[in-house]
Order: C-alpha cells, then sequence, then structure tokens
C-alpha cells in the first residue's frame, strides 16, 4: 500500500503563488508516475501534470509558464509550484500515484486552493 499525505492549499491573491507537496510512503518502491489533479466545485477532476521516474513532465497546455511540477525521488515527493495565480485555479488539487501493484493507482487527501481578492 502506497499513503500520500499533501501538503501547502491555502488562500492567496491573485497573482500570487503557492507550492503543493505530496510526500508518499509505504511501498514506494512500487511507484511509477506521480502527479496532479483538480476539481474546482460543479466541474469534473481534470489533469495537471504529472512526472515519470526519471524527471520527464507533462503539463495541460492551457497552464504552461504558470505551473511547473518536479520530484524528488530520495524524498518520495512530488510538487507543483504554481505562480501568477487566477481566480479560475481555485480547486481542490489531489495528488496522484501510478504503482505497479495492485490497485495501481492511488489518491490524496486533497488539499484546497482558493485563489480571491
Amino acid at each position: 500500500q502506497v499513503q500520500l499525505v499533501e501538503s501547502g492549499g491555502g488562500l492567496v491573491q491573485p497573482g500570487g503563488s503557492l507550492r503543493l507537496s505530496c510526500a508518499a510512503s509505504g511501498s514506494i518502491l512500487s511507484i511509477i508516475v506521480m502527479g496532479w489533479y483538480r476539481q474546482a466545485p460543479g466541474k469534473q477532476r481534470e489533469l495537471v501534470a504529472t512526472v515519470s521516474p526519471g524527471g520527464s513532465t507533462t503539463l495541460t497546455e492551457s497552464l504552461k509558464g504558470r505551473f511547473t511540477i518536479s520530484r524528488d525521488n530520495a524524498e518520495n515527493t512530488v510538487y507543483l509550484q504554481m505562480n501568477s495565480l487566477k481566480p479560475e485555479d481555485t480547486a481542490v488539487y489531489y495528488c496522484n500515484v501510478r504503482s505497479t501493484a495492485y490497485p495501481y493507482e492511488y489518491w490524496g487527501q486533497g488539499t484546497q486552493v482558493t485563489v480571491s481578492s
């Protein structure tokens, strides 16, 4: 089993920055891809970014230039640096981990990001 603990969310004004962290524990050797999703009120959960064990990344096109995903394999932690935040970035952000072992996918508890003046 893999356990995920998220941190770093909060309330920030438009144009501000936050860095989210997600620390994995348990069967960490089974972890492959780590990433972030977000879900705004009344909307479907959407993919934000992913990072492979080797450090290659994907990022939703509309977020390029503002968001950056990174990974520290030694710390078993994935980060999401969010800059120039906009009100439409308001959502619950979920850490996601893909594993070689059943159930093959894990989710963090979610951390609230609110961008408001």
